[in-house]
């Protein structure tokens, strides 16, 4: 029996024009979505099997739904088209001069090529905080952050130190963005809630839950208004929202912050922003700030033809009203998504592109039970409706029929008992053999 097999991509050549999409996000999928009608061959690489609703990877890490409500599997998503194929792998090369990328099972050949490959997290280039604090991008990260929280509560129960077990309770997120916020509420409403029944040994208010923003306000990206709604409902809530706020350093333990301030905390969340995850091969030029692709008008990447960049890795220049680049968000990836497919359809039938244009459709985000903001454009909601608006929109976004009634009873449950019945540490510390 060999030790080793060798992998090799094995894609039939169906002898028409064969596009390549790398990355199963929203991006990704909405190019393969929109390639529906069309004889080409598509091809998805992922690194995973599964699609992931990113928006809801907080309320998985505070045991609010089962990991099984927000993936989808890839190829049952598309597996009623004869031209998909999927296959599991890591691209890690593209050759543009041959049209090949270089992926960990072979090489595969493309006459057109999607960069939808995301974004990572961005620690800034603090070394010591990309160590020791935990980010939250995959559904792997929510669940070894869900285990974080719930163990560091049993190892509470364990010391009698005060700081020692302060360490344990005391939570810092950095980054007062959506996410940021989504999650410091859910923490409070664990602590609220959930946490005084399951450990009743701990003076639960001893556990401090800090939010970190660097900015003057909560929620840059949205309204004054829903800003100042977002940082009451947190106070009331008992979070402590630090703003101007910059962090120096963290090493596991003590987290520096400011000047002279710190913080002792062994769960830091980083949530303070992301950066672009291109793949190796393009030229240095194309490489623009944030780590993302430069794309034209019609998401191609400048300087080819064939070959296109959308969502979270892609950067556009020319648009005035964005003139850092689109936001890196789920809506501006799939209009991205919409359009590429559009224009290679019209590639293939030699027919002039469609420019991009972003249509901003609003933004929002939710504090807590009966807490949400709601931008929408010159609509703006806060409290209830806004609560009931945003689960409206995350419910209908999420992929597969199943995976939004598991979501909508999980919401359901929760809202008439108060609880969270995901509390399941699963595996073990990420330090340990």
């Amino acid at each position: 029996m060999p030790n080793s097999i060798v992998k090799q991509t094995r894609i039939a050549d169906l002898g028409g024009p064969r596009i390549i999409v790398i990355g199963g996000g929203f991006a990704g999928l909405e190019v393969i979505r929109n390639l529906k009608y069309t004889n080409a061959q598509v091809v998805l690489f992922d690194l995973h099997n599964h699609h992931t609703f990113q928006p809801l990877l907080y309320q998985v890490a505070t045991s609010g739904l089962e990991t099984s409500s927000i993936v989808f599997p890839l190829r049952k998503r598309f597996s009623h088209r004869p031209n998909f194929y999927f296959r599991l792998g890591e691209v890690k090369h593209i050759s543009p001069s041959e049209n090949t990328i270089e992926t960990s099972i072979g090489k595969a050949r493309y006459d057109y090529l999607v960069i939808a490959s995301g974004a990572t997290t961005n620690f800034y280039g603090m070394q010591d905080v990309q160590r020791n604090a935990l980010s939250m991008k995959t559904i792997e990260d929510s669940i070894q952050l869900r285990n974080h929280i719930l163990r560091n509560m049993e190892n509470a129960l364990l010391v009698d130190d005060p700081e020692q077990k302060n360490s344990f309770m005391d939570y810092v997120i950095v980054g007062g963005g959506p996410t940021g916020v989504e999650l410091a509420g859910a923490l409070a409403e664990l602590k609220s809630h959930v946490f005084p029944k399951d450990y009743n040994e701990l003076d639960l208010s001893e556990m401090d839950i800090h939010l970190i923003e660097a900015g003057p306000r909560l929620l840059n990206g949205m309204s004054e208004k829903a800003s100042a709604k977002a940082l009451q409902y947190l106070k009331e809530m008992g979070v402590d929202v630090k703003l101007n706020c910059a962090v120096k350093s963290y090493d596991g333990y003590e987290l520096k912050i400011n000047e002279n301030e710190k913080l002792i905390s062994r769960t830091v969340i980083w949530a303070a922003g992301v950066k672009g995850n291109p793949i190796d091969g393009l030229p240095a030029e194309v490489i623009a700030r944030g780590n993302r692709i430069q794309v034209d008008a019609y998401n191609r990447v400048k300087g080819f033809e064939n070959i296109f960049a959308v969502g979270d890795v892609a950067l556009m220049d020319g648009d005035p009203k964005y003139p850092k680049g689109h936001p890196q968000m789920a809506p501006p990836a799939m209009q991205q998504g919409k359009l590429v497919a559009e224009n290679i359809k019209r590639l293939i039938e030699k027919k002039p592109l469609k420019p991009f244009s972003y249509m901003d459709k609003g933004s929002m985000a939710t504090v807590g039970r009966n807490r949400a903001v709601v931008d929408i454009g010159a609509f703006r909601s806060q409290g209830f409706f806004a609560w009931f608006i945003w689960m409206f929109v995350h419910l209908l976004s999420i992929t597969g029929f199943k995976n939004k009634v598991f979501t909508f009873f999980s919401w359901f449950f929760s809202y008439l008992s108060y609880d969270r019945s995901n509390r399941l540490i699963i595996g073990k510390p990420r330090n340990e053999p």
